[in-house]
């Protein structure tokens, strides 16, 4: 079992690659919201850790950034350009 400050790295390694992808594909967080039928806090908050995201949700961030979902979930796969 991972311990708690590994667990919390490895979250905010997600949301960094969260946010990678929304400026690879060149959104604001804005335009993300929109598209999701979301306010943009919530984007907001995912970014930044305040709101943990589920894994329905990832599906749609992965599906609107165009990556793989399980990019996503990869540490050592780069979540812009081609995948291998």
């Amino acid at each position: 079992m991972l311990e708690s400050s590994e667990y919390r790295q490895r979250y905010r390694e997600f949301l960094s690659r969260l946010r990678e992808a929304r400026a690879f594909a060149r959104l604001t967080q804005g335009e993300v919201a929109q598209r999701l039928g979301k306010p943009q806090s919530f984007v907001s908050k995912i970014e930044s850790g305040e709101r943990r995201v589920d894994f329905v949700e990832l599906l749609a961030f992965a599906k609107l950034y165009g990556v793989d979902d399980v990019r996503f979930l990869d540490p050592d796969s780069p979540v812009t350009g081609p995948e291998d």
